[in-house]
């Protein structure tokens, strides 16, 4: 795994890191090659990260491959988008028997850019045209073992999201940046959460939440 602060800039400098087989190393870089020339036509990712996706991008939503969440091998990833980090975990995944990951994306131009990036790679990943409010837990097969979020929204509006969408003991993980503990501050208003930092290898300055149980306390703050 990458040391905190450790750059990797291309195909190669991914595969040292992670030690992936030739065949996934190819399909995520005709990933990336897809997600690029889409790029040009909607915005998926912020323009000024193309020059650097193997590391702000790719390499970091890969931290859900390796443990302690290699456990998992059904996802539901929200607001998947771009599908960071969706598809690059349906391709790490794909070597394991019965590994799927559900996008779930309302926006029709993303979905059909998810879709053609999972025709094209042959990654185990259904997309979902729905907004996450509207997703039910029955349209979701094989059931999704964990969920992630990387970019979404804040820990407080990502509680709403899986408070009326999935079992209380489903485990969540989400990627957030600097404003961590005031998020979770906020959210302590409003839910009782059981939850862990993990260290973000790749980007030092965040973290990797995990959320393993949660309810609602309040619809209103607390003071």
């Amino acid at each position: 795994m990458a040391t905190t602060g450790q750059q990797i800039r291309t195909a190669d400098d991914f595969a040292a890191v992670y030690n992936v087989s030739r065949e996934t190393l190819d399909c995520l870089q005709l990933y990336v090659d897809v997600l690029v020339h889409w790029q040009k036509r909607i915005n998926l990712i912020g323009k000024s990260t193309v020059e650097d996706i193997w590391h702000r991008h790719i390499a970091d939503c890969a931290q859900l491959a390796i443990p302690p969440f290699d456990r998992f091998n059904v996802w539901l990833d929200l607001g998947s988008g771009a599908g960071l980090p969706g598809v690059v975990l349906a391709i790490l995944k794909k070597p394991s028997p019965g590994a799927h990951v559900h996008l779930v994306e309302s926006l029709g131009k993303k979905c059909a850019f998810l879709r053609e990036a999972i025709r094209q790679t042959q990654a185990p990943a259904t997309v979902h045209q729905v907004r996450i409010e509207n997703l039910a837990w029955t349209d979701l097969d094989p059931a999704p073992q964990a969920i992630t979020a990387r970019a979404l929204a804040s820990v407080n509006d990502l509680m709403k999201y899986v408070d009326s969408l999935v079992k209380k003991e489903t485990p969540c993980v989400f990627f957030k940046g600097q404003d961590i503990d005031a998020e979770l501050t906020e959210a302590a208003k409003y839910w009782n959460i059981t939850a862990r930092k993990h260290a973000n290898r790749v980007h030092p300055e965040g973290c990797i939440l995990i959320v393993e149980e949660n309810s609602r306390d309040h619809t209103e703050p607390r003071t």
